[in-house]
């Protein structure tokens, strides 16, 4: 009965990895008017932040063996996770997306904006780039390290966890670092 049932959580898995990431493009298109959520940013991105902290605590713990440690701390980057993508999402929803360099808010970064800004644009789009092509691979990864921890199969756990974290990190920091890169273009 459990390797059947542990069929299905595959399956949901892939199906929810693969919706996710069309989901939030497609929820870019839709905007809610007269909704002022302009206060979240600065939240969501507190969530991302600390985030980070919590894998970099739980990589900690699990080198000390402190298994029960590792897991709540990896249970707790996932809500937080979750609760920054549902911030995340509410906000693009209702806003208008700043561009990066548009000093004067009129939604265009022009040649002026751009000799002000002059290669930040660069190390901006870097971060955002690649933040955005690694988003879509941390949800398989992160789900399947979490059924493989839970089947008590520590091995695949392992080699999937390898992958998954420096991603998960590497995601939750770079979010924060352009964010703070575009606050000032924030309308």
């Amino acid at each position: 009965m459990e390797k059947k049932e542990n069929k299905s959580v595959r399956r949901i898995i892939i199906v929810v990895s693969i919706l996710i990431p069309f989901i939030v493009a497609a929820l870019f298109s839709v905007k809610v008017k007269g909704v002022d959520l302009g206060f979240l940013p600065p939240i969501y991105v507190s969530i991302n932040a600390v985030t980070s902290v919590l894998l970099v605590a739980a990589l900690m713990a699990v080198k000390k063996k402190k298994f029960e440690l590792h897991e709540r701390l990896m249970k707790l980057s996932m809500l937080c996770t979750l609760l920054f993508l549902i911030g995340y999402i509410a906000y693009h929803i209702t806003s208008d997306t700043s561009v990066f360099g548009d000093i004067n808010h009129d939604g265009i970064r022009d040649d002026v904006e751009k000799a002000t800004i002059g290669s930040s644009l660069y190390v901006y789009l870097f971060f955002l780039l690649t933040h955005i092509t690694l988003t879509p691979f941390i949800t398989p990864l992160v789900l399947f390290a979490y059924l493989f921890a839970h089947e008590k199969n520590n091995k695949m756990h392992k080699k999937i966890g390898k992958i998954a974290w420096p991603i998960w990190f590497y995601i939750a920091v770079s979010g924060v670092i352009v964010y703070l890169m575009n606050m000032p273009y924030y309308l």
